[in-house]
């Protein structure tokens, strides 16, 4: 069995060289204004920075409410944080019994294996932890109580891989993960959680592919993605190597003020996953991470709108609308109700907002 040490990140390529990182490469982009530094340095000396050429490009420079630069560029209202945000708002750190473990759900557990991204989501919930400053990697001696805890515990079926973005792995180290997953015999299924192929779909090469598999292992991908734009002709060819060599692919998507807050682009966006061959799994309701409620709106609109969609997608189109109670007490649906009593019967609303009772009258 491999002795894990270090896991390496992968090289960067040559395009990533070009990743916006502070606020004077973003003005030089074209993508902030220079009256905004002093603000923007103060945002990023509390939060990490990183906009990839690929995310850069796919930005409308003309647009000034652009929902892909809303995702990923900076602003000054990040720095006004409100009483009810919370540093861990899902509360990991309650469920975390050994370092980059969180065991919440009693058949799955994730294994947050690195603390870096290739892009930083301005709304991300693990902003306090991630990025420069957290810890790259686990150290070896984590990693190797990481693994025991998983092994010790026969009721984990599933592990799920996050951190960070695991497909910041190099090819090599990932499949050596994989290895040490294969031989705990009682884990079955291996999730992975990541950005990259939206944002760096470079990195999502044929060995990473390859290393993403292992015998006795079933490997599922779920790719986080808000807006349909983000599916680049690159980010869909890197989905379509996955699909290609097997690999189910799930999304999980954020429902955020300005970006995706209206049926329209939530339908097309949920449409554009299942032609690349992805299942739209969660839409996340936003966490109460520090700094983030400029992209909240509350949960009466997200059952609106999902009322709205059931409609007119889909079911392979539709995902599962979620809210992550603070404080570690889980997921749950926010799925629209449909029922009220009537009676002996049940009134039932259809999508159009007809009343109908159940059972019918004979």
């Amino acid at each position: 069995m491999p002795n894990l040490l270090l896991p390496n990140l992968l090289p960067l390529p040559a395009r990533d060289q070009g990743t916006l990182r502070s606020g004077d490469d973003l003005v030089a982009a074209g993508l902030a204004d220079a009256r905004d530094l002093e603000a923007l340095a103060h945002v990023a000396g509390r939060y990490a920075v990183a906009v990839t050429p690929t995310l850069a490009d796919a930005i409308d420079r003309a647009d000034p409410t652009d929902p892909i630069a809303r995702q990923f560029v900076p602003h000054p209202a990040e720095l006004e944080v409100r009483p009810e945000e919370l540093a861990d708002p899902i509360g990991d750190e309650a469920h975390s019994p050994v370092p980059g473990i969180v065991h919440r759900y009693p058949d799955r557990a994730l294994l947050k294996i690195v603390g870096v991204c290739a892009v930083y989501c301005r709304f991300c919930f693990r902003r306090e932890m991630v990025g420069p400053g957290a810890a790259a990697v686990l150290s070896p001696e984590a990693l190797e109580r990481a693994f025991a805890y998983l092994a010790t515990h026969p009721e984990i079926w599933e592990v799920i891989l996050t951190g960070g973005d695991p497909f910041m792995l190099s090819p090599r180290r990932m499949g050596e993960v994989m290895a040490r997953l294969a031989a705990i015999s009682h884990v079955k299924i291996v999730r992975f959680h990541t950005r990259v192929p939206i944002a760096a779909p470079e990195r999502v090469s044929d060995a990473l592919v390859d290393a993403l598999k292992a015998p006795g292992l079933t490997s599922y991908v779920a790719v986080h993605v808000n807006h349909a734009r983000e599916l680049t002709p690159v980010a869909r060819a890197a989905l379509a190597r996955m699909a290609d060599a097997g690999i189910p692919l799930l999304s999980q998507s954020v429902l955020l003020r300005g970006v995706n807050d209206d049926a329209d682009t939530l339908a097309t966006l949920f449409r554009s996953l299942v032609e690349c061959r992805v299942k739209p799994y969660y839409l996340h309701h936003p966490d109460l991470a520090p700094g983030t409620a400029h992209f909240r709106l509350d949960i009466a609109r997200g059952q609106e709108l999902m009322r709205a969609l059931r409609g007119r997608l889909s079911g392979i189109a539709l995902p599962t609308y979620v809210l992550d109670i603070p404080g570690g007490a889980g997921k749950v649906p926010l799925t629209p109700g449909h029922l009220a009593p009537a009676g002996t019967r049940l009134a039932v609303s259809d999508n159009c907002g007809g009343v109908h009772l159940y059972p019918p009258e004979a």
